[in-house]
């Protein structure tokens, strides 16, 4: 008993060390963990009952209340921790301080995870020690919560399951695999841009066809020159879109299959059954993006003339600073104003730069049946030179009373209602309302979504923006990557001494000086 009495609260810390161990290392032996606590529970109250004396004079000390005191506020402080934690299991919330939001899901993936209607599953192919494992979990997980339930994931060593990795057919670490019903696409890498085209490309039933039109001098969507337009066809097709050319002088009409039509920057002008297959695409339903580039192709101003827009006889300049700043001349009007639409919803504070652009403005009196939208302004300090001959001489632009005043549109949507079809007589009416609305936006540049500039600042996202609406997909518009510079601090070294000693020598030795001083009045007032 003597020994017990002494050495019987070591038996207890170390039978609890011991389950401990067990739990962690074999789990698998639970009598052997049951029967270390309960030896430990016996040992604690059999030590308690012969040491009951020593213990009565212990807690008469004064040390021993100050030392209950502390372990009650040790005790209340684990409380509050454990319930936090518990609290925050259930109902968690994230805030992301960053500057650009680097840790957030975008708007659009977030929409996008709302208006899911089949369940989306991943699985993570990860070893333990796969680099970026934690952070793919981390993204997968906000997935998850913003879906309210219909995306779900889950993490697979390939190596302890070789059959499911070969039935995906997942060959390196770190690839995850997204499924939805019978489809499926693999994602390499874990990046809300690539994760957000599969989530389109696993739920959307097939891929909208978009046609650029061809023949009258356009941009070439092959081409990788400054001029050619390849990069944009390149963000469509990883948008999920399928990109086509489109001779209309040879089909003589707009094939079925068009969700969009895209005349990009013609140098002459489209032939009359052309524009007249544009016509009646358009009056179906269709929808057409125009990029009307100024001093070319002048019949596009009178074709657009009867959709309510008005292309000018100009060239927008804007003798912007900033513009300087990034390397620009006053050719290149910087936009920061944008109207509220669904092209435009999540363009707030991005800018956007339209090279050698007209204005595109809308008619004083739109026809019947039109709503016509201006999307995106340049600053007031912009306006439309009007003496072309001058700029083509190499003149510089000046303001005159001829001159567009700003801010001048740059780009507009038309929404253009069904026209009522003829009906038989002894039939009933038709319900026009039923019937889809077509959609024509006009943009006065086609440099803008050329390889020149397409990665200028948010060109990309508002040209795939406009594609998205157009196709009627607008919930699924461009998701911009996160911009991962760092912002670090620069001290001077006196600075960084002052830093140095602040927290090493200052702030430790002010907690010091505070404890002494404690302990001493205490120790003065208790003699």
């Amino acid at each position: 008993m003597t020994f017990i009495k002494r050495w019987g609260m070591w038996g207890v810390v170390i039978c609890l060390l011991g389950a401990a161990a067990v739990s962690l290392f074999v789990p698998w032996l639970i009598r052997f963990r049951v029967a270390l606590l309960i030896a430990a529970a016996l040992l604690f109250v059999v030590t308690v009952a012969l040491n009951w004396r020593e213990g009565v004079s212990i807690l008469g000390r004064r040390g021993t209340r100050y030392g209950a005191s502390a372990a009650l506020l040790i005790v209340i402080a684990l409380g509050v921790a454990v319930l936090a934690n518990a609290v925050s299991l259930r109902y968690n919330t994230r805030w992301d301080l960053t500057e650009n939001k680097r840790h957030s899901l975008s708007p659009q993936t977030v929409k996008l995870l709302k208006a899911l209607k089949t369940p989306v599953e991943v699985i993570g192919f990860f070893r333990s020690d796969t680099p970026g494992k934690r952070t793919a979990e981390d993204l997968l997980k906000q997935y998850a919560q913003a879906s309210d339930g219909k995306f779900t994931y889950r993490v697979e060593d390939p190596d302890r399951s070789p059959g499911l990795a070969r039935r995906y057919g997942v060959e390196t670490y770190g690839t995850l695999v997204m499924q939805s019903g019978e489809k499926s696409e693999k994602v390499l890498d874990a990046e809300e841009e690539r994760l957000t085209n599969a989530l389109v490309k696993v739920t959307r039933p097939g891929n909208p066809i978009v046609y650029f039109v061809k023949g009258h001098g356009e941009r070439d969507i092959s081409s990788a020159e400054r001029t050619g337009m390849s990069q944009a066809k390149e963000q469509l097709e990883k948008a999920n879109y399928t990109v086509k050319d489109l001779e209309l002088a040879r089909t003589g009409k707009v094939p079925p299959d068009a969700a969009v039509v895209i005349v990009p920057g013609p140098r002459t002008d489209l032939l009359p059954p052309e524009l007249t297959a544009i016509d009646d695409y358009l009056a179906q339903g269709g929808h057409v993006l125009v990029m009307a580039d100024p001093l070319q192709a002048d019949g596009l101003a009178r074709y657009l003339a009867k959709y309510g827009v008005t292309l000018g006889q100009d060239l927008v300049v804007e003798p912007s600073p900033v513009g300087r700043l990034l390397g620009v001349g006053p050719e290149v009007p910087l936009v920061m104003q944008y109207e509220q639409h669904p092209i435009t919803r999540d363009m707030a504070k991005v800018m956007t730069g339209f090279p050698l652009t007209r204005s595109v403005s809308p008619a004083k009196t739109p026809p019947k049946g039109m709503s016509v939208t201006p999307l995106a302004k340049t600053s007031a300090e912009s306006w439309g030179e009007t003496n072309l001959d001058g700029l083509r001489r190499g003149q510089p632009a000046s303001r005159d009373d001829k001159d567009t005043p700003g801010p001048v549109p740059v780009l507009i949507a038309v929404t253009i209602e069904p026209t009522p079809a003829p009906k038989p007589a002894g039939q009933a009416e038709a319900d026009d309302s039923k019937k889809p609305k077509g959609r024509l936006v006009v943009l006065g540049t086609s440099t803008f979504a050329s390889n020149q500039a397409l990665g200028f600042q948010g060109n990309r996202d508002l040209f795939l923006n406009i594609v998205a609406w157009l196709a009627g997909q607008e919930g699924e518009i461009a998701v911009r990557p996160k911009d991962p510079r760092q912002n670090p601090i620069f001290a001077t070294e006196a600075q960084k001494n002052a830093i140095l000693w602040l927290s090493i020598v200052v702030l430790p030795g002010a907690v010091m000086v505070c404890g002494i001083a404690l302990v001493v009045r205490r120790r003065r007032r208790s003699k």
